[in-house]
């Protein structure tokens, strides 16, 4: 079953959540021995979606400041220039790693490098987020390996879910054992957010006999569209603000279940 949005709801509550000092010296789990190669997770996000390539970008320097080891891959193309800060090693360690790739098999390649070069490094497990250009996901049977667990971002609006339940289905299809997770954003309350999730898992459950993971809920307020501008993580430039909280619950969720699926 999917869990449950009410795990990540903290961020409504003013003062909720853990405080950056407190998150900046937790101590790491210790591991007997690294992993084969870190966990990869694809990020479909259109060439002009600033806003999602924003989420992605600080939901690595959050998993980042859980003690774990996150690169964001992406493709260096002129049309997605905008959507990234520079390329290396970011924040607290988060690293952007821009690829010069032509299509879904070479970023592929690009992404299992960075995932089992990393993995040497990492003492307490970590993952690569991949963004993937929309337009190359047409061809997911190009890389099944880089879509094997697939992030997607919707918001409450019917044809946003719409769009997103349509790229589920056809990255179904292509591969029934992809992982489909599902983050809802710009929802105005917790119970938005559920309906908006339940809506697209329960259809996803009906028709494709698929379920859909939850991985909770980012907030969309003035706090994300400032660290946009200033070129800055929300959680250094913003950290007790509603949004700082939810890339935090959501980065934890993501960081738990890659623990669960490293590749020994």
């Amino acid at each position: 079953m999917p869990r449950d949005l009410e795990d990540v709801f903290d961020y409504f509550l003013p003062g909720a959540g853990a405080s950056e000092s407190e998150m900046a010296t937790q101590a790491p789990r210790p591991r007997a021995r690294g992993p084969a190669a870190l966990p990869i997770i694809a990020l479909p996000i259109g060439d002009r979606d600033v806003v999602r390539a924003a989420f992605a970008w600080n939901l690595a320097v959050e998993i980042a400041r859980l003690g774990a080891n996150a690169t964001l891959v992406a493709p260096d193309h002129p049309e997605g220039a905008s959507l990234w800060p520079l390329s290396g090693r970011g924040p607290i360690g988060a690293e952007l790693d821009l690829v010069h790739v032509a299509n879904l098999r070479e970023l592929n390649h690009a992404a299992l490098d960075v995932a089992v070069s990393k993995a040497a490094d990492s003492t307490d497990g970590g993952v690569v987020l991949t963004r993937v250009p929309l337009s190359w996901t047409h061809h997911p049977a190009d890389s099944r390996a880089l879509l094997r667990w697939v992030l997607l971002f919707a918001s409450p609006d019917s044809r946003d879910l719409q769009e997103a339940y349509g790229l589920a289905k056809h990255l179904v299809r292509c591969a029934t054992t992809t992982r489909i997770g599902l983050t809802i954003h710009g929802a105005r309350r917790i119970r938005e957010a559920e309906a908006a999730f339940g809506r697209l898992a329960g259809t996803a459950l009906r028709h494709l006999r698929h379920a859909v993971v939850s991985y909770g809920l980012l907030v969309d307020d003035l706090h994300v569209y400032r660290a946009i501008v200033a070129r800055r993580p929300i959680g250094l430039e913003h950290p007790q603000s509603r949004a700082a909280r939810a890339l935090r619950d959501v980065a934890r969720l993501l960081l738990d279940d890659a623990r669960k699926h490293s590749v020994g």
